[in-house]
């Protein structure tokens, strides 16, 4: 039997010093890997489950010693570099001779007696700001035992708890998860599940579901996001009928995150389809006019996270 200290998952970045995503100065760390496939996402090396080479053609200084060293000839200089995505196999040997970061390796496998050592590094911020710990992903319930064991740490060291979460994930996942979780910031996307399938490749059924089991555990906070997408949500109406969800849930706040197109280049890095390009960025008169229709309802509402 593995012990807590020595479960292991798939991670790809942590972000110190952040001050959203839950009270105070906050460490975030960013699970790999999301059964969800939003449009509009602007972390698409977080939706693979996997390891990812990324090329920054950028930053390429023409050595060419990641040609030589392939094993698979998946680079080549035509003339600037370019990966066959078909024969690479992701083993990481371009990048480990990548002087310039032009290559590198998304994701690697992190314990939890390891992510807690390297959290600790930034604990005086937490104490002395009320801050703490929050899981991001990608979607942290997609790895449930790195989750549960590494917020069970967390709260054993006296931090501040929080996940970021889509919220799709079975009833049986969040109950071991929520003892652990002081702050839940849950992501509800459209009330249609129609419409949630077309944009999000999922229905709304699970997520719903776990607003629901969030919501009636005790002692953890609730706080609904909303990513406000123009053409798919954006309406009166839409935010409208979340917010009166968010009101039976009784969650403490509403927030809406406008669409932003940041990380767009990315999707090239890592040689997958970009359709997030189709969508625009809200304008402040209508987030304003949206957050009035929340606070209308007797709800908090904040823009941003």
């Amino acid at each position: 039997m593995i012990k807590a200290n020595e479960t292991e998952g798939m991670i790809f970045d942590i972000q110190r010093f952040s001050v959203h995503d839950g009270p105070g100065i906050r460490s975030i760390v960013f699970f790999k890997g999301c059964p969800l496939r939003c449009q509009w996402c602007c972390n698409p090396e977080s939706q693979n489950f996997n390891t990812e080479l990324m090329l920054v053609k950028e930053n390429c200084i023409d050595c060419r010693r990641c040609e030589n060293i392939c094993p698979y000839g998946a680079i080549s200089f035509t003339p600037e570099i370019t990966i066959d995505r078909e024969k690479c196999v992701d083993c990481g040997a371009c990048a480990e001779v990548c002087y310039s970061e032009a290559l590198t390796m998304v994701g690697e496998k992190r314990t939890v007696s390891d992510l807690i050592f390297e959290l600790k590094k930034d604990e005086i911020h937490y104490r002395k700001s009320n801050g703490g710990i929050t899981l991001s992903g990608g979607e942290a319930l997609a790895q449930p035992e790195l989750a549960t064991d590494l917020l069970a740490a967390c709260k054993a060291e006296g931090w501040h708890t929080a996940i970021e979460t889509t919220g799709y994930a079975p009833a049986h996942v969040l109950e071991k998860i929520l003892p652990h979780t002081d702050l839940v910031l849950l992501d509800i996307k459209h009330l249609n599940s129609v419409k949630h399938r077309e944009y999000i490749g999922v229905p709304n059924k699970m997520i719903l579901q776990a607003a629901k089991v969030i919501a009636e555990f005790p002692g953890t906070e609730l706080v609904i996001r909303i990513p406000v997408i123009p053409g798919f949500n954006d309406s009166k109406h839409d935010i409208g009928e979340i917010a009166a969800i968010a009101k039976l849930l009784e969650a403490e706040q509403l927030h809406l995150l406008p669409y932003h197109p940041y990380g767009m280049n990315k999707y090239g890095n890592l040689g997958i389809e970009n359709r997030a390009w189709a969508f625009d960025t809200p304008s402040e008169e209508s987030l304003e006019q949206l957050k009035q229709v929340v606070e209308s309802m007797g709800m908090t509402c904040k823009i941003g996270g």
